[in-house]
């Protein structure tokens, strides 16, 4: 274990969250007004995942979404879609939805960089070896999120998304985050860090 996975991520997590909620505050502040308004409720939505070591924690979001009801197992379906609002549509492609998040990294919840929080109800499949994944603080973004980056898309592109997400995408994300495990350090960090702020510019012009 090299000191940047043991002391220098939490400590560049740390800074940088603190960093991202005093210049982007206002605008998650205002997502979650924009989203309360059009949804009826909470502005932000609240999700149970499974953290570093198998810890259950609340994942922050905007909400999107005009229903409580969340997707079976946490996959996106067409029924899903069809309560998603016009600005919640913004939000997602945009990923200021995602933004509330540095708050879970502040907390030390979450790192910046690493696999995505499963449900419970993927987190409990993860044996063996697998389960190495549950040895790090899950990211905002990593190695599968921009892998996956369509994978909205790929899903509703199914007859039955949530069988697919179980026999190709879940088992190759887990495959994904195992080796960015083994070959995360700062220098790695960084680059998706760079990668996902591109992507996400690019998307945001289309």
């Amino acid at each position: 274990m090299t000191f940047y996975t043991s002391y220098g991520k939490r400590i560049f997590d740390f800074t940088t969250a603190l960093t991202g909620l005093l210049l982007f505050g206002w605008l998650i502040l205002l997502a979650a007004v924009i989203a309360r308004r059009d949804t009826g409720l909470s502005g932000f939505f609240r999700h149970t995942r499974v953290g570093q070591h198998g810890r259950h924690f609340e994942i922050l979001k905007i909400r999107t979404l005009r229903t409580k009801i969340a997707s079976p197992k946490g996959v996106t379906t067409t029924a899903e879609l069809q309560h998603v609002t016009g600005t919640g549509r913004f939000f997602r492609r945009t990923k200021i939805d995602e933004l509330p998040q540095l708050w879970n990294v502040l907390k030390g919840d979450m790192s910046l960089v690493g696999p995505r929080p499963d449900v419970p109800e993927y987190a409990g499949n993860l044996e063996g070896e697998d389960r190495i994944i549950l040895s790090v603080r899950p990211g905002i973004t990593g190695p599968a999120t921009l892998q996956y980056r369509d994978e909205e898309e790929q899903l509703l592109a199914q007859t039955d998304p949530v069988r697919y997400n179980d026999e190709v995408i879940w088992p190759e994300k887990v495959r994904l985050n195992k080796q960015y495990v083994a070959d995360c350090s700062f220098r790695y960090d960084l680059g998706i860090l760079i990668k996902t702020v591109l992507t996400v510019l690019k998307i945001g012009k289309n």
